[in-house]
Formats: structure tokens, C-alpha cells, sequence
């Protein structure tokens, strides 16, 4: 097979994959790549990895770029390595990726640079064709893409019902990005709109396929974790404010990020779709008095 050939294979698989030198300049990004991120290959050829692109980070939020990324540490023992990850994308929520990182050697042996090739792992795809079979049209947020208040409230009323039929627990997440009027006063409302986007798209890689979120007006969304409990509520609440405060977009030359007040609760015997929303909203609204960018859980 010639040099074009392979050149053409790389550039057409569906995995996102590049390949960076011993300084970590990325000198390949093929269509996965630009697919999965966001990022087209103007504008990432030549630049360092680690720069305001792929920024990865853990289940933990910790960056990885710093310290611990697995391309770099490819690069320096020689090993493949694979990893479940969370990449930066362009419109600044995270993506979740498994990643592959493998040494590249000239014919001497030595390393000259590393190959990584990264899978979306994001449930988004899913949960879209799901919101498609219930109408789209009709169930989806138009900005963020998850589901609408509409859509919401069905949801709820079928798993309060499954809860007090069932026993099926659950807990319900309420949040509300924190001065948000503060970024429609100053870069206007559709940098506004595409902050919305970034929170929605950003819940949504936290949650699993079983799950459900939903714009539940404004700068406000609404998350139904399935068979919750008091220590994962708590785990996965954690995580969402994390990933929420990492998340950025670039305007201006500026990172441009948010934070979020959150709160929530499982669901008890007694509860209604009324009731349930009102307790986490009212956590939601403790969390905002207790300084913002935090987590009550109740």
C-alpha cells in the first residue's frame, strides 16, 4: 500500500486520532479528531496538545495535560497505554473518551513521538435517538440539545410512579449556573446561549444512559439519577460541580467559564413531581447561600 494510501486510511477512520513529536506538537489530526472535538486541523497542527484543546482530565476533574497525561508518559517508558478520559471540546463541555497511547519509533528504534487514538465515549448519541422516537420536535431544548421541561415533567411523573408502585429509587439534581446574568450583560446573549449549550453538554457526559436531564428553564437544569443512593448521589453530584468548573470556552482570547449551585435529594414514599422538585430546589438555593459553586444534598 503506498504513503497516500495510509495517509487516506488514517484521515477517514472514525476513531479521532494524532500524533505529536518529543515536544508534544501535534503535527496529524485526522476527521475523527476534528469530529470528536470540535477542533478542526488549521487549527490545531503545530500547536502543543496541552494548550487550550484537548485539556484532559480524570473521573476526578484533575488535569492531566500538567502531569499524568498517558501520551506523555507513552512517550517517556515506551508502554501502551489505555485510559477513560474526558477531553476538552471546542464549544467547552467535556467529552468522555477512551483513549489508546502508543510510542512511535524510527527505524533505529528510538522514540520519536506518540500516537493517540480516542473513542467518544459519550452517551449523547443515545439519548438523542431516544428524544427523536418521543418526537423531537416536541421533547428537545433547541440551545442545548437535552431534554426540555416538557419532557421533564413526563419523565418525572413516570418515575415517581415507578417509585411508589416499585420501590425503584431515585434522586433528582437541580442546578442553576451561578451570575449568569453577569455574562449576558457582558458578552451578550448569544455567548450566553452557547454557555447553556457547554452546561447542558456537560451534564449530560456525567450521566449515564439510564439517566435523564433536562432544561428546566433559563440557566436551570434538572437530572433524574436511576437507582440512587445516598452514596452515589453524593459522588455524582460532586462530579458534576467539578466538571462544570473545568469547563470553558474561549472568547476573545479568554477562557470564559462558570460555575454551579446544586442540589439534591432522593426521592421519598410520599413524594410528588410537586414536591420533589420543590426540595431540590430549595437545596439548589442553599447551596446559593452558602457562597455558590457548591453541593447540598438533602
Amino acid at each position: 500500500m503506498s504513503e497516500i494510501s495510509y495517509e487516506l486510511l488514517l484521515e477517514n477512520l472514525f476513531d479521532g486520532v494524532y500524533f505529536v513529536d518529543l515536544n508534544r506538537n501535534i503535527l496529524v489530526w485526522n476527521k475523527g479528531a476534528e469530529r470528536i472535538t470540535g477542533y478542526t486541523k488549521a487549527e490545531v497542527i503545530g500547536s502543543c496538545c496541552g494548550h487550550n484543546i484537548l485539556r484532559h482530565i480524570d473521573d476526578e476533574g484533575r488535569e492531566l495535560c500538567g502531569s499524568g497525561c498517558p501520551l506523555s508518559t507513552t512517550m517517556h517508558d515506551g508502554k501502551l497505554r489505555e485510559s477513560n478520559i474526558y477531553l476538552h471540546h471546542k464549544q467547552g463541555y467535556r467529552v468522555p473518551v477512551s483513549v489508546k497511547a502508543s510510542p512511535v519509533r524510527d527505524d533505529s528504534g528510538e522514540i520519536i513521538g506518540g500516537l493517540e487514538v480516542f473513542t467518544d465515549n459519550s452517551s449523547a448519541q443515545q439519548i438523542i435517538k431516544e428524544l427523536e422516537l418521543l418526537k423531537q420536535e416536541a421533547y428537545l431544548d433547541g440551545i442545548t440539545g437535552v431534554g426540555n421541561r416538557r419532557y421533564g415533567d413526563m419523565t418525572l411523573k413516570t418515575k415517581i410512579f415507578e417509585h411508589t408502585t416499585h420501590g425503584i429509587p431515585f434522586g433528582i439534581i437541580f442546578l442553576d449556573i451561578d451570575h449568569f446574568k453577569s455574562v449576558n450583560d457582558t458578552y451578550g446573549h448569544t455567548t450566553g446561549d452557547e454557555v447553556i449549550a457547554m452546561v447542558g453538554k456537560t451534564v449530560t457526559s456525567v450521566f449515564r444512559r439510564s439517566d435523564a436531564v433536562f432544561r428546566w428553564g433559563g440557566e436551570e437544569f434538572v437530572a433524574i439519577f436511576h437507582n440512587a443512593t445516598d452514596k452515589t448521589l453524593a459522588m455524582l453530584t460532586e462530579r458534576l460541580r467539578i466538571f462544570i468548573e473545568c469547563s470553558f470556552i474561549i472568547k476573545d482570547g479568554q477562557k470564559l467559564s462558570v460555575t454551579a449551585s446544586i442540589g439534591a435529594t432522593l426521592a421519598l414514599p410520599d413524594d410528588t413531581p410537586e414536591s420533589i422538585i420543590h426540595r431540590a430546589d430549595t437545596l439548589m438555593y442553599a447551596s446559593k447561600s452558602a457562597g455558590r459553586n457548591c453541593v447540598t444534598i438533602g
